[in-house]
């Protein structure tokens, strides 16, 4: 006990001089998050004696880059699409009865990424930026670092315990988010070996694609982009032929590797959206569907052409169909991933139409199960420095600029500006001859791929470090009321499908 004070003690006081090290050395230890959401959960569950109800099935949705300005906008742009005002419409979060507050800090940043929230929200330790699957020990990009410090995901726990498991997501499913739920890996960035250098190779670690196959049948599910990442160097792609080929530098072929497991004649891998829908729920127990030789299309970029991507609602409702078979219940993960790709470019119009995609998933998950026995979690993994406001009139265009008494209003530079605005990013914009910011127009905001002003320049615009909000509804749902650390999402999760610890 005196050496670990003293060496929170040491990392306080004289690395933070050096600009090493900002916080104690026990938040690096798997033990301390667990120890804090164990007190958070008793203090929550022991609330008013509130009968125990465990929930057979767990639905996780996380929208990620969906802050709680994203969720709003979204929420206007559902209901003036529909012809109303917009700001009274009812979206699928709305409906959740229980709501709460995460904390989304990671160890080592103010502001998180994808792989350390993401690790937090799946396996209920809080850990450093750019880490996937590992305590706060590890060192980024250091694939030594990685041995002995691996956190254990509820879709793991869930499988151990003959659950079934299932990914679903509009990005890769070696992405940050997704891997989370598989992988242990110093680097979120090592989707392939041949985005690992020999040094790391030789250390031993394994790259994402590689652990999702050695998962084997643990997971019944996995429905995403992704497909050149399990392919080797120089094999063609079934939808692009000659572009977009294999990046694997080992020769292997995941893919065929996948289908060989533990041969079964109700395992099925599937590319485009016909082969999805054509799918069997019944004869069917293990599904890999990858969609693109990366992420998704954009929803709003969706078309029929020979292959044709499904939609986030039709990869959820066909996991669900899946899943459900099996008697001990399910964990479903499904991420709604590219929210976030949008608002990096200030692509709000974009950004909001995937929160739309996200939500319809939402409210299928809903219709599809009971509150009696399915507990259904939504949140984001973090937010974004996008922001709506500027005193516009009730049921001014969401996409448009600000106006009052349908004149637009003016800045102090005596331009018009949106409701919707960027605190950075590619959006920041000068006029050369005049200094000043340039004109918008209504039309201009209009157009899906329009960047909306943003104030300080960067080439990418980064996440917020706000809290995220965490609506939840099903068999103790009442877990995620409040306002907590983000690590504790996971705790609540375990103890509501009895998969963790009880007390």
């Amino acid at each position: 006990m005196i050496h670990q004070i003293l060496r929170t003690c040491v990392c306080l006081i004289v690395l933070s001089a050096q600009g090493k090290c900002n916080w104690p050395a026990r938040e690096e230890t798997e033990e301390y998050w667990n120890e804090a959401a164990e007190k958070t959960l008793h203090k929550i569950y022991g609330k008013d004696n509130l009968k125990r109800n465990p929930a057979r099935n767990v639905i996780l949705f996380i929208g990620d880059g969906m802050g709680l300005s994203t969720a709003t906008a979204g929420r206007i742009l559902k209901g003036q699409n529909d012809g109303r005002p917009g700001e009274e419409t009812v979206s699928a979060l709305d409906k959740f009865p229980n709501v709460g507050l995460s904390k989304v800090y990671c160890v080592d940043k103010q502001s998180p990424d994808s792989a350390s929230t993401a690790t937090a929200i799946l396996s209920g330790v809080k850990t450093k930026f750019g880490v996937l699957g590992l305590n706060g020990r590890a060192v980024h990009k250091k694939c030594s670092s990685a041995a002995g410090n691996e956190v254990e995901s509820i879709l793991t726990r869930s499988a151990n315990l003959g659950k079934s498991t299932g990914i679903v997501t509009t990005t890769e499913v070696q992405h940050a988010t997704p891997a989370a739920a598989y992988a242990h890996s110093a680097s979120r960035g090592w989707y392939v070996d041949s985005a690992m250098n020999s040094t790391v190779k030789s250390e031993g670690c394994k790259d994402i694609s590689l652990q999702l196959l050695a998962m084997g049948r643990k997971i019944n599910v996995v429905l995403g982009g992704g497909r050149s990442y399990m392919r080797p160097d120089g094999a063609y792609d079934e939808e692009y032929f000659s572009r977009r080929p294999g990046m694997r530098d080992d020769r292997r072929d995941l893919i065929r590797e996948w289908k060989n497991l533990q041969p079964s004649n109700k395992a099925r891998y599937v590319w485009r959206r016909s082969a999805l829908n054509a799918v069997n729920a019944k004869n069917t127990d293990y599904l890999l569907g990858l969609f693109q030789p990366k992420e998704l299309r954009y929803d709003h970029d969706r078309r029929n052409d020979i292959a044709g991507e499904p939609s986030l609602e039709e990869m959820t409702e066909k996991a669900i169909q899946i899943l459900r078979k099996n008697p001990s219940g399910y964990f479903l993960l499904v991420e709604g991933g590219k929210i976030d790709h949008a608002h990096h470019y200030n692509q709000a119009n974009i950004a909001l139409r995937e929160f739309l995609a996200f939500e319809k998933a939402i409210q299928k998950a809903m219709d599809m199960t009971s509150t009696e026995n399915t507990l259904i979690v939504v949140t984001a993994d973090h937010g974004h420095v996008f922001t709506l406001g500027g005193y516009a009139d009730r049921g001014n265009p969401i996409h448009g600029y600000a106006r009052n008494h349908n004149e637009p209003r003016k800045a102090v530079d005596k331009l018009q500006y949106t409701s919707i605005a960027y605190a950075n990013g590619p959006g920041y914009t000068l006029d050369t001859a005049t200094g000043k910011r340039k004109a918008i127009t209504g039309d201009t905001t209009r157009d899906i791929t329009y960047r909306y002003q943003a104030a300080v320049p960067l080439s990418s615009e980064t996440h917020s470090a706000e809290d995220t909000v965490v609506f939840a509804r099903g068999p103790m749902s009442y877990l995620f009321t409040g306002v907590y650390e983000q690590n504790y999402i996971a705790h609540a999760m375990m103890f509501a499908s009895c998969v963790g610890n009880t007390f």
